[in-house]
């Protein structure tokens, strides 16, 4: 389905100036929402054993198996403008979350892409709990997504930076019609306030981008390649970060179960070239946990 295409006629035929709903949909992101018990066609399935190709090892962090978390069909899901998902065989996730989350190393997160025609079976290793979960079924549905600078609160418009203040600026100047873009692309891929088993697709959190923003400077430095003052450091990140995040995105956002943590979740994150070129082997791992 022609997603964008859906859009631009909604946002022309009420109103809106085609330059500027051109300039939106350059910011909209769509994500693919997967939960169960909706009755909606299986697209993948959390728990229960991963189903690898014939005579494959299950995946490890190079001592110990790693946790299966679920599995996609390619083919199955709905496809999105702009998000190079492989269009056939099944992507699998495995994340060993407290590991990954002390850490911060990729070897304890793994993307498996098994081509379509792969002969598989299900895996043998692991069976206990800390390995796999409840086998369940889950469907798709879409979300719209936007870029967290979308959403200044002009009440805090004096805490913001001079960045910050320049990006809300350039905001109300390119789209005078945000507020109903906003809604529009919302009233057709709706937000559901119900439990969702993971997200594929989409915008990559804001932390782990700007943490990236920090990482790539601090190294650019470190080489010698550029020289940042202390006191311009905060707003260089910033600039770093709203430029990063055109350039990741999420590969899949999902809650782990964790009885010692109130919030746990785990992500994959890959750049939008990466993914593209199928190099799945370049998405992080990323996880948090909040006591």
């Amino acid at each position: 389905m022609d997603h964008e295409g859906r859009f631009r006629r909604a946002a022309l035929a009420s109103g809106i100036p085609h330059d500027e709903v051109g300039r939106f949909v350059q910011h909209l992101r769509l994500s693919i929402r997967l939960s169960g018990g909706s009755g909606g066609v299986p697209v993948g399935r959390f728990g229960g054993l991963p189903r690898l190709p014939v005579g494959m090892d299950w995946p490890s962090d190079g001592v110990s198996p790693l946790p299966f978390i679920f599995s996609v069909d390619c083919a199955a899901l709905p496809r999105i403008d702009g998000f190079g998902l492989p269009a056939v065989g099944s992507l699998l996730f495995f994340l060993n979350h407290e590991q990954a989350a002390a850490t911060g190393e990729r070897r304890y997160g793994r993307v498996v892409h098994v081509p379509a025609g792969t002969d598989i079976e299900a895996a043998t290793g692991p069976t206990d709990d800390a390995f796999v979960d409840e086998q369940y079924d889950v469907s798709a549905t879409l979300r719209a997504e936007f870029p967290d600078w979308f959403r200044a609160d002009e009440d805090d418009e004096d805490d913001l930076s001079q960045f910050q203040q320049q990006v809300a600026s350039d905001l109300e100047r390119d789209l005078p019609h945000l507020d109903e873009l906003c809604a529009l692309a919302n009233d057709l891929w709706p937000s559901d306030n119900g439990y969702a088993s993971a997200h594929i697709g989409g915008y990559a959190d804001a932390e782990v981008i700007k943490s990236f923003a920090e990482q790539t400077l601090a190294w650019r430095e470190k080489t010698g390649e550029i020289v940042i003052p202390v006191a311009t450091w905060y707003s260089r990140v910033e600039m770093e970060t709203h430029r990063l995040t055109g350039e990741w995105v999420s590969l899949a956002r999902f809650p782990v179960d964790n009885e010692r943590y109130y919030r746990s979740d785990g992500s994959f994150v890959i750049r939008h070239d990466h993914l593209a070129a199928g190099r799945l082997d370049e998405a992080l791992s990323v996880a948090e946990l909040t006591p």
